[in-house]
């Protein structure tokens, strides 16, 4: 996240892949840790040579902006739906989140609605006792290199579906909210950042590295800056939080474990409140491939997966199919736009 934005000056964000993370639950088992950072590390050589190969970025750029964000929308529309059913769950705190992004702004111009959120769901959190650490001593857990052991099933296990992973669903959701928020995101050089960050993840034991959709949403959005040009500050930042949390971590986890789901989903949720609006605009806002920005709704929604891969992977090929059937006038009008601007 630090390099990345203070590079490309873009509000870019890394981070481990949650989908990633539930797909090795299943896809480890019969392997050792030493095999599995080797498949972590091999992951992150595929991702890197797609990136180096520039593939991805042709496919990314053939893609039609409203099927990616309709993929985006559904997706990302369980943010939107976590407001409701966690404030429902937990009625003062979620409550008071919303009473704090809604009404501080408007006491005080220029307050940020999302850290007015968190103020007040703390605050509520605290009056009502939810905020209990645990008394355990927590002992500190230094970082530490894990030697990779050769086995080649953990490639075709492991390592194949979570590089597809990546590149199809991680990377492809924050590529899209870039191209959404007007950027021009360097999907290649993403890609081969993506590839290295695998490779030395795999050295420290953890599981791919990658573009993070949702960070990158929250950080190219409106919530982190007025000024569009001056939004990758908010990488930075998270960059460096990253860092320092993850060398202390066995210490920071105690705290993040006292604040409770209902409340990080809110707060989430009304980050995203902007890109999901937006995302529905760039998606349905034209008359061009709707029923492919549909389906790939949809299938985003649905939270499909296949052979170990998510559904924003099966959104983009599911609404790019249905549109090659029924709306292919739309790709061969924007193959014409594409040549009239090349002319």
């Amino acid at each position: 996240s630090f390099i990345m934005a203070l590079y490309y000056k873009l509000p870019i964000v890394g981070a481990y892949s949650i989908p990633g993370a539930t797909m090795l639950g299943s896809a480890l088992v019969g392997f050792n840790f030493n095999e599995a950072a080797f498949s972590f590390i091999m992951a992150g050589v595929l991702v890197l040579v797609l990136g180096v190969t520039g593939l991805i970025g042709k496919v990314m750029k053939w893609l039609p902006l409203p099927i990616v964000m309709g993929m985006i929308a559904g997706v990302m529309l369980r943010f939107g739906t976590n407001i409701i059913n966690c404030t429902k769950s937990s009625p003062i705190i979620g409550g008071a989140a919303l009473v704090g992004f809604f009404i501080v702004p408007k006491l005080i111009k220029k307050f940020p609605p999302v850290l007015a959120a968190l103020i007040c769901g703390v605050l509520a959190l605290i009056a009502t006792g939810g905020f209990q650490m645990e008394s355990s001593t927590v002992q500190y857990i230094p970082p530490r290199i894990w030697m990779p052991q050769f086995n080649v099933a953990t490639i075709l296990s492991v390592s194949v579906p979570l590089a597809a992973l990546v590149v199809g669903a991680e990377n492809a959701q924050a590529i899209g909210v870039l191209f959404a928020q007007g950027y021009k995101p360097p999907i290649n050089g993403m890609t081969v950042i993506s590839g290295f960050g695998g490779i030395a993840s795999g050295l420290v034991g953890a599981h791919n590295a990658n573009i993070a959709g949702p960070m990158t949403a929250i950080c190219s959005s409106s919530e982190a800056g007025d000024d569009k040009n001056g939004r990758y500050a908010a990488s930075v930042w998270n960059g460096i939080f990253f860092g320092a949390f993850g060398l202390v971590s066995s210490f920071a986890i105690t705290f993040i474990k006292a604040i409770p789901a209902d409340l990080i989903n809110v707060l989430a949720g009304v980050a995203m409140i902007n890109v999901l609006v937006n995302a529905f605009q760039d998606a349905f806002g034209t008359k061009k491939f709707k029923l492919g920005s549909f389906f790939a709704l949809i299938i985003g929604v649905s939270g499909l997966t296949i052979w170990n891969i998510g559904s924003a992977f099966w959104a983009l090929l599911g609404g790019v199919i249905v549109s090659l059937i029924v709306e292919k006038q739309d790709f061969d009008a924007k193959e014409d736009e594409k040549n009239v601007k090349s002319a």
